[in-house]
This record gives structure tokens, C-alpha cells and sequence, in this order.
């Protein structure tokens, strides 16, 4: 007899890709799979204990909301209008540094993400991109995140390129004459690969590298400023046209300081958690600072928005726009510009549901009056 060949091995089924993620807390863990352990961590950590890190959270998921029912939500309206300007809704991308780390475009695909969601995008002093270069990327409305240097010249060698890029306002991060005690980063050794570098900061040379970005001699990082005060503040007031967006605040008792020397805008931020640990949730500092600023000027919020509701629950406190900085982050690692257009819808579409829900047709209804009372 002939012997029958043997029947041919049936091929492994092909690994099921990943559904595609429906909430954004789903795009942590597919970004986490496409980064290296170092971007991973740089973004996802935090100071200290990272207790703070976790308070953004734990604070914003204790407030309860207050449905009420039979009201005419067949048109939900999120517009508004911030520092002149016209906005679809109230969610803004944050500064992030270092976007080379997630994507082989970097800054230049999350500010593309930014304009095919029509919001705004921050750039980051510490971008791997050039203010100028991200610019070009898109037409997306920009603003520029300053991390004040002890150079004068230089700083203002720096707004004078924001300004020339057609950036429409400058974000200045106060909270952080140095950083705080990052233990994941420390631990992994942080640096920017080869090929990435301090685009905006470049000529600055060798004093301004991320190799330095924690210096184990001592708490002080060359591309923070430690003598920053409010003169600093009214420096740049007397430089620039643009509006001054002052974050970090938490403290009231700055917020009515900063409205003294001339910010345009707070954003109530505690750093995502990164800077100085056990401090408040952003959430727990917001009612504090709106009731100092008294509608003087808007506020910002940044500190934690996972979910729609959580935008209902800073506006409700008195917050005029959110901005998100990791859950856009997730995104650009796993799709790029498509990631963080996708990650400004979810929070979009769920903003609306919420309002709908909460019988809030406008943002104009979003006061403490949709918040269930504590008891």
C-alpha cells in the first residue's frame, strides 16, 4: 500500500487584534504595549508615594451628580467662549513634554489630533519639536506652555518665537522651581533616547539636557527656573500682548495674586500629581479658587479627567474648560493623530450624554446645582 501523506497541520489562528478601546482609560494599557518601560513610566508617574496621583481620581469619583428629569434635552450645547476666542466644547489639550517618546512624530501628530478634534493645543517648552516646526504641522489654535528661564534674553528669545508661530497665548507653568522626587524615573535611569532632544531648548546647548533631568547632586534642574517670583510675572506682562495663562495654582491666596499682576487665566493644577506629594486634589482646590477669582477671569482645570462626568463635575464647581494631558498621551502611542482625536471624542460624546442625563441642555446649567448635596 501507498502510504497517505500526512494531513497538512491547520495554521494557528492569527492573535485577535485588540477591540478598539470605547472609553479612554482603554487606551493606558495598549499604549503601555506599544512603549518602551521608560516612556511608559515618564507618563504614568508621579512623586513621592504618587498619592496625589491618586487622589485626582479618588476625589473626582466621590462627587455624586444630580439627574433631574423632564427637561427638553433634544439639543445639547457645549460653546463657549475662552480669552476671546470660540471653542466647540470645553476640553483642551494640555502641555506634555518629551511626545518623541510616543510616537515617531511626536508634537507633530498630537497637534494634528488637535485640529481634527477642533480644540486647543498646548506645546510643551520641553517638546521634542520646535515651537515653529509644530506650528507648521497643522492649523490647529495653539498656545505656548513657558517654563520661565533664569536667562531673560533667552526667555524672551522663546515667547518671541511662540509669538512669531502664531501661538494665541502663553500657559506658564508656576509650580515647579524644581521637580519633584519621581521615583519611577529615578529608578529607570531617564533620558531621551538618541535622535530626540530639547527642540525649543537646543540653544541653550549642553546646559539644558535631559540626561541632567534629575541630577543626583542635588534637587535643582537646569531648565527650571528656582528664583521665579511675581516679578517674573510682570516681566512678561511687559514683553508680550499675549493673555497669560498662570498654571499650578492652588492656593486662593495666589489665585487673587495672580489677578494682581495681570494672568488672563488660572489653570488649578497640581502637576498631574508629579511635583509635590499629598498636596489636594485638583478637584478639592477648584471651589476655592473660583470663589477668590469671583469672575474676574476664567479658570482652568486640570487634574485627573478620565470620563465626561468628571468635565460636568469641574464645570460645576465653577472650572470654564478642562484640559487632559496622559489620556491624550495614550492615545497618540497607540494611533497617533487618530489616537488623540478618538480620545477628545470619547470625552466629547460623553460630556454630551452626561448633560442630556443630567437635564443640563447647556454649560451655562452646569452649576453646584447639579452636584447631590453632601450630607
Amino acid at each position: 500500500m501507498t502510504p497517505t501523506s500526512p494531513e497538512p497541520a491547520a495554521a494557528a489562528p492569527a492573535p485577535a487584534e485588540s477591540p478598539a478601546p470605547v472609553n479612554v482609560a482603554e487606551f493606558e494599557p495598549l499604549a503601555r504595549a506599544r512603549l518602551t518601560a521608560m516612556a511608559y513610566h515618564y507618563a504614568a508617574g508621579g512623586s513621592g508615594d504618587e498619592i496625589t496621583v491618586r487622589r485626582n481620581r479618588e476625589c473626582l469619583d466621590a462627587i455624586r451628580l444630580k439627574p433631574r428629569v423632564l427637561r427638553d434635552v433634544r439639543t445639547i450645547d457645549t460653546k463657549l467662549e475662552l480669552l476671546g476666542e470660540p471653542l466647540e466644547f470645553p476640553i483642551l489639550l494640555a502641555p506634555a513634554g518629551f511626545q518623541g517618546l510616543f510616537h515617531p512624530e511626536g508634537e507633530r501628530a498630537a497637534v494634528r489630533g488637535a485640529e481634527a478634534a477642533r480644540t486647543i493645543y498646548v506645546a510643551s517648552t520641553v517638546a521634542t519639536t520646535a515651537i515653529g516646526e509644530i506650528a507648521r504641522a497643522s492649523a490647529a489654535r495653539l498656545w505656548f506652555q513657558l517654563y520661565v528661564q533664569s536667562d531673560r534674553g533667552f526667555t524672551r528669545e522663546l515667547i518671541a518665537r511662540a509669538e512669531a508661530a502664531g501661538c494665541r497665548a502663553l500657559c506658564i507653568t508656576v509650580d515647579t522651581p524644581v521637580l519633584g522626587p519621581r521615583d519611577r524615573e529615578k529608578r529607570l535611569g531617564f533620558a531621551l533616547p538618541a535622535g530626540l532632544t530639547l527642540a525649543n531648548l537646543d540653544p541653550l546647548a549642553g546646559r539644558y539636557t535631559a540626561e541632567r533631568h534629575h541630577d543626583p547632586r542635588g534637587i535643582f534642574n537646569p531648565f527650571l527656573n528656582p528664583g521665579m517670583t511675581w516679578e517674573w510675572i510682570d516681566w512678561i506682562r511687559s514683553i508680550t500682548r499675549l493673555p497669560l495663562v498662570l498654571k499650578g495654582i492652588l492656593a486662593a491666596e495666589d489665585a487673587r495674586l495672580a489677578i494682581e499682576h495681570g494672568a488672563s487665566a488660572i489653570a488649578v493644577s497640581n502637576h498631574g500629581g508629579r511635583n509635590l506629594d499629598t498636596v489636594p486634589a485638583s478637584i478639592e482646590a477648584l471651589p476655592g479658587v473660583v470663589d477668590a477669582v469671583a469672575g474676574r477671569i476664567p479658570v482652568l482645570f486640570d487634574g485627573g479627567v478620565r470620563r465626561g462626568v468628571d468635565v460636568v463635575k469641574a464645570l460645576a464647581l465653577g472650572a470654564r474648560a478642562v484640559m487632559i494631558g496622559r489620556p491624550y498621551l495614550w492615545g497618540l502611542a497607540v494611533s497617533g493623530a487618530d489616537g488623540v482625536k478618538r480620545v477628545v471624542e470619547i470625552l466629547r460624546l460623553e460630556l454630551e450624554a452626561a448633560m442630556a442625563l443630567l437635564g443640563a441642555p447647556s454649560l451655562a446649567a452646569l452649576d453646584r446645582g447639579v452636584l447631590w448635596p453632601e450630607r
